[in-house]
């Protein structure tokens, strides 16, 4: 589980740093906040769950685990795609504060799941 968290945390940062090249380039900074969410969400959370597979919970498997991976990844992308509609101006805050509010619980759920995944480890009790 750590490498795939790893190559997904490096798939965001180069998402998010391309998103910050476009914004220097063009001159418009109206995606920061979208930008900001792929690199932290995106890549620093999920690099530093790699970290924790690697590192305090190496051959975790199963349902828990899996599930802890696609919440995660899925509250990214949902997050990061809402953003990039409401900053680009695409839709309306009230269309898409639906999305942003479950995927902010999917986020808040994947973290929660990692620390049951702590708890539950040998030794780390």
């Amino acid at each position: 589980m750590d490498r795939k968290f790893i190559v997904t945390a490096l798939s965001y940062a180069i998402v998010g740093m391309c998103l910050g090249i476009y914004m220097a380039k063009s001159g418009d900074h109206g995606h920061r906040v979208t930008h900001a969410h792929i690199l932290l969400a995106g890549f620093v959370v999920s690099f530093i769950y790699g970290l924790c597979h690697k590192l305090w919970l190496p051959g975790a498997a199963g349902a828990l685990v899996q599930a802890q991976f696609w919440l995660h990844q899925l509250g990214v992308l949902m997050m990061s795609g809402g953003l990039f509609l409401l900053y680009g101006k695409h839709i309306a805050v009230e269309s898409i504060d639906p999305l942003l509010a479950l995927s902010s619980l999917m986020l808040l759920l994947g973290m929660v799941l990692m620390l049951v995944l702590f708890i539950k480890s040998p030794g780390q009790g």
